[in-house]
């Protein structure tokens, strides 16, 4: 039963929780860390780690890409990022960088991203990337829009991707264009590739199936890192309290589990998971594995050179999101640091998936699918 509140006569909303509001329950058992499995499988790709990067030009070059995939994630490349649009992104970064440093416009980053990301995107530079990260081993996969999915996707199909990602701030099973446009029918879009695609974001039960009944190998819970996104509150009004979202999306699957008698479908939560705390919180309300923003920015591999900012915040006309300095150059650990330490940060930053292990062992289960069991409290 839905727990509702009045907020004014006859007007009620439904009372939604934050991972933060929440806490796992132990059970009766325990079990060595070194004895936890956090590996999954999406669709034909084993993945070592339950992490992807997000779609952000301050983490997706393709050299960050094959980092997180040596490492056992998976990287994926923004198709509509800068790498798509221009030769030299090293050069255009660090001028990036360095008006978010020196302006004393705190607007001019913004204003730069967005003038970067005016240069149209060039197929054959999209392809380069995708050739990059496959020639070095690891699972390939490329964001796009919905509204340039059916414009981008035949080239990336073409460049040899192993996995799409059609990620829109929010989105739905049919995109509807503008004027005559036709709409994207993401049934039917998904029905006509050879390669399994991930979709997202959603925020309720009823967008999630609907996703799932596309076709979709994963469906993305969430609107993106809170971290430098504005989405929430601010320009939109939306609000997306993630430990209601990922249960949501997660009785979805279930409930389109007994639909098909057994098509199981992912469950990737995108927002407010900034520590191990956080990630183990997201996996224990349903999440088979989550997008990370800003803890893989804080690695001195990722390409933002210490900043992170969410894709959205390039959006020509309503930007939603800013340059948020993460760690001085000198400061910043390594990837291997973050995700599997060793960690000296006693709050939950580094070491990430040593953290999701020991959660898991101290809660006495052994892989990511049992531990979606574990019993959850909720903070009065």
């Amino acid at each position: 039963m839905r727990d509702l509140v009045e907020i004014g006569m006859g007007r009620t909303a439904r009372r939604t929780y934050e991972l933060d509001d929440v806490d796992i329950v132990p059970s009766r058992r325990t079990r060595s860390s070194k004895d936890v499995s956090v590996s999954w499988q999406l669709d034909a790709y084993r993945f070592d780690i339950p992490i992807l990067s997000h779609p952000t030009d301050a983490l997706g070059s393709p050299d960050f890409a094959i980092e997180l995939g040596r490492r056992g994630g998976l990287g994926v490349i923004n198709g509509e990022g800068l790498w798509a649009r221009h030769a030299d992104v090293e050069s255009k970064l660090a001028e990036l960088v360095d008006s978010a440093e020196t302006d004393e416009d705190p607007d001019a980053p913004i204003k730069l991203l967005q003038k970067l990301h005016s240069a149209p995107v060039q197929p054959d530079l999209l392809a380069e990337v995708v050739a990059k990260v496959r020639a070095a081993g690891v699972t390939t996969a490329v964001r796009v829009s919905p509204q340039n999915s059916r414009a981008l996707t035949p080239v990336l199909v073409q460049a040899g991707i192993d996995l799409l990602v059609v990620h829109g701030t929010i989105i739905s099973a049919e995109h509807v264009g503008r004027g005559g446009d036709e709409p994207l029918n993401l049934k039917t879009f998904i029905a006509e590739l050879d390669v399994p695609v991930v979709a997202g974001g959603v925020s309720d039960h009823r967008t999630a199936l609907h996703l799932m009944r596309t076709g979709a190998a994963g469906v993305i819970v969430g609107y993106g890192s809170m971290a430098g996104a504005t989405t929430t509150g601010e320009v939109l009004g939306i609000g997306i309290p993630m430990a209601t979202a990922i249960a949501d999306a997660a009785a979805a699957r279930r409930d389109y589990l007994d639909e098909t008698g057994g098509r199981y479908v992912h469950v990737i939560a995108d927002g407010d998971i900034g520590t191990s705390g956080q990630l183990a919180k997201a996996i224990a309300c349903g999440a088979d594995a989550a997008v990370l923003g800003p803890p893989l920015a804080l690695a001195a591999e990722a390409p933002g050179r210490g900043w992170y900012w969410p894709s959205v915040a390039a959006h020509p006309s309503m930007p939603r999101g800013s340059m948020l300095p993460i760690a001085p150059a000198e400061q910043r650990p390594s990837l291997e640091a973050v995700l599997c330490g060793p960690s000296d940060d006693p709050f939950g930053a580094l070491n990430i998936v040593g953290g999701l292990r020991r959660s898991m062992a101290k809660s006495g289960y052994s892989d990511l699918k049992e531990f979606q069991r574990v019993g959850l409290n909720v903070r009065a």
